[in-house]
């Protein structure tokens, strides 16, 4: 486990995001579970597109996003940004679709491109930030090349595919170096953890380095989503 970093999470605090991951919301009614988790105070809606073929499920498409697109709104009318993690191969085709359809950000994964620094630039062409993402045993080498292209890391904190899933340990030591890299390239990076987020251990992943937390069946898996997003929330001022 890496050293605790106080002193990075207190300055930050307020940079923190939480990102309910709609794979876990109830299917039959995907606008009012947006709308009401945003109202219970969530910061992004985290769209988990996945096309049993580099990950063993099938979820949502690009027409899923743009009828939810209307949804992802405040009470107040502010836009809430859609956070797009592809797990697909390959990933220029449906990037594209996914950016016609509202997404603000769309990150994927380095080894489902044949061309990572092309795939990043041609997000990024339809104004959209670009992100990598990296799974639990995967090596961070090719962030090196692009880590001045990009605008988020997401890591992931279990095997990618299905929800519900317990949180690696080991994921912290990697969070830490992103952390690191991230600092080095004095670039506006977000890292965001996905997988196994929960109360108990979210303070523990932003003291880690991490400033956004994708939770799926951690909210939308109780009844009130709003008590679980405070709680998080406290448990990041701690």
């Amino acid at each position: 486990m890496p050293p605790s970093s106080p002193t990075f999470s207190r300055i930050n605090a307020m940079m923190y995001r939480i990102a309910p991951s709609i794979l876990s919301a109830d299917f039959a009614r995907l606008g009012d579970e947006v709308s009401r988790v945003i109202a219970a105070g969530s910061d992004w809606i985290h769209f988990d597109v996945m096309d049993n073929h580099y990950v063993p499920n099938l979820t949502f498409g690009p027409m899923v996003c743009q009828a939810l697109k209307p949804y992802a709104m405040t009470p107040a009318g502010i836009a809430v940004p859609i956070d797009v993690h592809l797990m697909i191969a390959p990933v220029d085709a449906l990037a594209a679709q996914f950016a016609d359809a509202g997404a603000d950000l769309i990150s994927f994964h380095p080894d489902a491109s044949g061309h990572v620094h092309r795939s990043i630039q041609a997000i990024k062409s339809r104004g959209v930030k670009a992100g990598l993402v990296f799974n639990p045993a995967q090596p961070l080498d090719v962030l090196d090349w692009v880590i001045d292209d990009i605008d988020l890391v997401l890591i992931m904190s279990v095997n990618p595919g299905f929800g519900g899933q317990s949180f690696i340990d080991s994921a912290l030591r990697k969070i830490a170096d992103v952390r690191k890299r991230i600092s080095a390239s004095g670039k506006d990076i977000r890292l965001e953890v996905d997988g196994g987020i929960k109360i108990d251990n979210i303070r523990r992943v932003a003291d880690a380095g991490a400033d956004t937390f994708v939770a799926g069946s951690a909210i939308f898996g109780k009844p009130d989503y709003k008590g679980v997003i405070d709680a998080m929330r406290s448990a990041l001022a701690a």
